[in-house]
């Protein structure tokens, strides 16, 4: 058997919504140029699971092609030597004169097929439509895209006639090259029910073959749905052709995702409402598997769903998407695990060819199924929030799998979170025993445990499965070598974030002894780590502020504007970051600006609630402009530019500035407070240290954040 391969793959979907269509690459900024297909090139994939989609090359008439975009694409695919699994259809339902009820469906896109066969008669492999049952499910039985049905009658003619037309087109492209490849893909996850509902999964499971067994030619007199087929619609004259045509695939592509496997549970109160529904004969809730304390002894998961498709086909196969809408981290681990057990199934005699990294440059509003147009941006192996396409860990992973077959790092000694206990969140959990690593963790160090970034930290790092230790200044002076020295042997840190500092800015301006303090904390300490950090080889990261800036440029400062410090504590900054940058030239340096958030009670978001809920009035300087920084949302980007292996000075607040006091009115009406107890307090001077960066914005919107932190207000209490 040939090596395991890693092919990689673009979110293209083009899924109509109503009367608009969501076009991934359009939304996601991508243009598949020189540049980008470099990048993708440097990963060392194989194979790249690529869009030629029906609706992007006629989007205006049948009888009209524009090809400019996709030969452009295609010609340097073929120069750099990625091979292309072309996609015909991506959760789409074709151009605006047809959809997946239409008869005429299948004979249009299997003349679509032919031409995109003769124009580019040297692509081997197709998948003329991604995901056919769930496009189904999705658009004619759930309802959520065009066109829009809800019913077992419209979902069973989606999938025929989707499964139809791939037939035809795989016909009319082996016309033209006899040796092209079918790699049909689908997400095959399990259902799981408790006894009253198990009639409800037994249905579902066997529904889920469908797809497949169609184009296999399985569908006969005998299979389990044949007579729930016919009840709803389908001939049996269209069954038989399934029978007597070629449709087998010659690669059968499994997308699993973590949440793949469902339960139904009909203790509704347990689930959020959003999961609420039914079949007509009792209500349930849908929800993930793998979050409920009964079924941890099922056969959940990549690895089981594998052996199924094996059993029951016989066939080649590949994971044909792998991905994970999370954290850095919880990507990587989602990608190395998949491909550990593809190599483990290997090694029992399953005729795997390959896993897809999957979302290569990220994805847009996936979270809400496309349904909600809100700009919610995951990213991939590449970061698009930016000029340039950027790297990220998961990039480095799969570069490293597809050129050396193994990739470390020390995120993935402990497990992701769909196998940690404090997942449970359905069905009677037990306190969940402590979490083993998958080996002895070396651990992100943490610095300034009293303060509020410190404390921050450490709660999203428990959140993220990061090992770490939040380090009090007895454990480690950071302005003291041979405490630094001790602490960094003791506890073998891969890396270090600094959160410790002084912080009374008007106090280092009035005290010459706060002065001192204020210098040594900042621009001692930090320096100090970075030398110890050098030494080494550990990473670092480390906060700085907008106040190395003088407010008078009259814009946002962006990273490369020269620093004007007008305070001590300005000052402390400011020689603070020429310290570390120039002891450790790879050491991360974070710029931010005014950050509140749901944990603390020392901020101004925090304080203005507590006024106005009290009755009083509040007053705001309408004079001074800054960038307003979630703190959530600023660890989390930390965290991401610390693992993606950044360097240099990044900008990092919400996106928009205002003056503090329309910081305060926004943050009122987010609150449901009362605006018009807020007041202007004018400031003798007007000044903007607000921050906006060339490197890219990657927290997101300053209204979007503050909604966020109304709804964790309530949540804390």
């Amino acid at each position: 058997m040939s090596a395991l391969e890693l092919w990689g793959g673009i979110e293209c979907t083009v899924a109509r919504v109503g009367d608009t269509w969501r076009n991934q690459v359009a939304e996601l900024g991508l243009t598949l140029d020189e540049a980008q297909l470099q990048a993708l090139r440097s990963l060392g994939i194989q194979r790249l699971r690529f869009p030629v989609l029906w609706e992007t090359v006629m989007p205006a008439a049948a009888d009209r092609c524009d090809w400019r975009w996709h030969d452009e694409r295609l010609a340097t695919l073929q120069r750099l030597g990625i091979a292309p699994i072309a996609g015909l259809v991506h959760h789409g339902s074709g151009p605006r004169w047809t959809h997946l009820l239409d008869p005429q469906f299948p004979p249009q896109l299997a003349a679509y097929a032919a031409r995109v066969a003769r124009r580019y008669p040297w692509i081997d492999a197709y998948t003329p439509i991604n995901e056919p049952l769930t496009t189904a499910r999705f658009s004619a039985l759930y309802g959520h895209w065009y066109p829009h049905h809800r019913d077992p009658r419209s979902f069973l003619r989606a999938l025929v006639n989707q499964c139809w037309a791939t037939v035809l087109a795989m016909n009319e492209i082996r016309r033209v090259n006899p040796a092209a490849r079918l790699v049909c893909t689908e997400d095959l996850g399990k259902v799981y029910a408790p006894t009253q509902l198990g009639y409800q999964a037994d249905h579902e499971n066997e529904r889920r073959w469908l797809g497949f067994d169609l184009l296999c030619g399985r569908v006969t007199t005998q299979h389990a749905l044949y007579r729930y087929l016919i009840d709803h619609g389908i001939g049996a004259d269209e069954l038989t052709k399934f029978a007597d045509a070629d449709g087998m695939p010659d690669i059968v592509g499994i997308n699993h995702y973590v949440t793949s496997d469902r339960w139904l549970e009909p203790a509704l109160q347990h689930c959020p409402p959003e999961s609420h529904g039914g079949n007509g004969k009792a209500l349930y809730a849908d929800i993930e598997a793998v979050r409920v304390a009964g079924c941890a002894h099922h056969d959940l998961g990549l690895a089981a769903r594998l052996r199924e498709v094996w059993q029951r086909y016989r066939l080649p196969m590949a994971v044909t998407e792998v991905h994970l809408g999370c954290s850095r981290e919880e990507q990587v681990r989602w990608l190395h695990e998949a491909w550990q057990t593809a190599g483990a199934l290997r090694d029992e005699g399953i005729d795997l060819r390959a896993i897809t990294a999957w979302s290569l440059f990220g994805a847009v509003d996936w979270n809400s199924l496309l349904t909600e147009r809100r700009g919610h941006y995951e990213s991939g192996a590449f970061d698009l929030r930016r000029s340039t396409t950027r790297p990220t860990l998961v990039g480095k992973a799969i570069g490293e799998l597809a050129t050396r077959a193994r990739f470390d790092h020390p995120v993935l000694a402990n497990p992701g979170w769909w196998r940690r206990p404090e997942r449970l969140n359905v069905g009677p959990v037990r306190t969940p025993a402590p979490t083993r690593s998958l080996r002895a963790p070396r651990p992100l160090l943490i610095t300034g445990a009293t303060g509020t970034l410190g404390r921050a930290l450490s709660r999203l790092c428990t959140q993220r499965g990061l090992a770490h230790r939040l380090l009090t200044r007895a454990q480690m002076d950071i302005a003291d070598e041979v405490s630094v020295s001790r602490a960094l042997a003791e506890h073998q840190a891969w890396a270090v974030v600094n959160a410790a500092g002084y912080v009374r800015v008007a106090d280092a301006d009035r005290e010459a002894d706060q002065r001192a303090d204020c210098f040594r904390e900042n621009a001692q300490g930090a320096a100090t780590l970075a030398s110890a950090c050098a030494s080494r080889g550990i990473a670092l990261a480390t906060f700085s502020s907008d106040l190395v800036f003088d407010g008078s440029l009259g814009r946002p400062y962006v990273e490369s504007d020269p620093t004007s410090p007008s305070g001590a504590y300005g000052h402390s900054k400011n020689e603070a970051e020429r310290r570390v940058l120039e002891a450790l030239p790879e050491a991360l340096v974070v710029r931010t600006s005014a950050f509140f958030g749901p944990w603390d009670r020392y901020n101004f978001v925090h304080q203005l609630a507590c006024v106005l809920q009290s009755g009083e009035r509040f007053s705001a300087d309408a004079d001074s402009e800054v960038s307003p920084t979630y703190v959530p949302d600023l660890v989390h980007g930390v965290l991401d530019l610390l693992l993606d292996g950044e360097q240099g000075v990044w900008h990092l607040t919400n996106q928009g500035s205002m003056t503090w006091y329309e910081l305060a009115c926004a943050a009122a009406a987010a609150l449901h407070l009362p605006v018009e107890r807020v007041d202007r307090q004018p400031a003798r001077v007007r000044s903007s240290t607000a921050l906006a960066s060339e490197r890219g914005f990657l927290l997101p919107p300053l209204e979007d954040a503050l909604a966020r932190y109304a709804r964790a207000r309530e949540v804390e209490g």
